[in-house]
Order: structure tokens, then C-alpha cells, then sequence
């Protein structure tokens, strides 16, 4: 079973920056498209950005469209996202994700990391 392991979350000041990581176990990372999701409280768990398998295609949820960045080196078997200008909107438990194909929605999502928590202050 492959496992998902998340770092870089912490607690940054609104505007600032934070860099997220994600590595899979397994060798068959570069097969995979990889997702990031986020939770907050009280709230379902939404999609944030996801790339493709060969990081020639990559999606953004509107709400984080031009201040995130999403990456892979498949060589290093690690996909990273990149949150600029960040806002307390989005403080949350950011969950790195591993699908067949690109989806918005959870639940097509095949395995999950255990989130990484990122906090904004105001």
C-alpha cells in the first residue's frame, strides 16, 4: 500500500509564503497524477491543485488561481506546492493525494497522505 507523507506545513503571517512537499512510497510515483486538498474546520475537504503525471497539465481551484504553485520531480519522487501571498482563508490541513486521473472531487482520489497543518495569521 502506498504512503503518502506530507511536510512544510507551519504558520505564516498573511502575504507570506509556504512550500509544501509530498513523497510517495513506491517506484511507480511517475505513473500517477497528484493531487493537494485541503480541509478546515468544520468544513468538507476541497481540491486546491493537481498535476499530471508528466507535470505537462496542472489545475487550480479558483481560490488559490495565481498564488499557488504545483510541482513534481519525478526523480525525486516528490510533488511540492508552492503558496504565495497566502491569506487566513487558507488555513486549513492540506492533504497531498494520488489518482489514475485528475479530479476535483475527493472521492475519486485513491490514496491519501495524513495532511500537514498550515495556519495564516492575520
Amino acid at each position: 500500500q502506498v504512503q503518502l507523507v506530507e511536510s512544510g506545513g507551519g504558520l505564516a503571517q498573511a502575504g507570506g509564503s509556504l512550500r509544501l512537499s509530498c513523497a510517495p512510497s513506491g517506484r511507480t510515483f511517475s505513473s500517477y497524477a497528484m493531487g493537494w486538498f485541503r480541509q478546515a474546520p468544520g468544513k468538507e475537504r476541497e481540491f486546491a491543485a493537481a498535476i499530471t503525471w508528466n507535470g505537462a497539465n496542472t489545475f487550480y481551484a479558483d481560490s488559490v488561481k495565481g498564488r499557488f504553485t504545483i510541482s513534481r520531480d519525478n526523480a525525486k519522487n516528490t510533488v511540492y506546492l508552492q503558496m504565495n501571498s497566502l491569506k487566513p482563508e487558507d488555513s486549513a490541513v492540506y492533504y497531498c493525494a494520488r489518482s489514475n486521473l485528475v479530479s476535483m472531487e475527493p472521492r475519486m482520489w485513491s490514496s491519501w497522505g495524513q495532511g500537514t497543518q498550515v495556519t495564516v495569521s492575520s
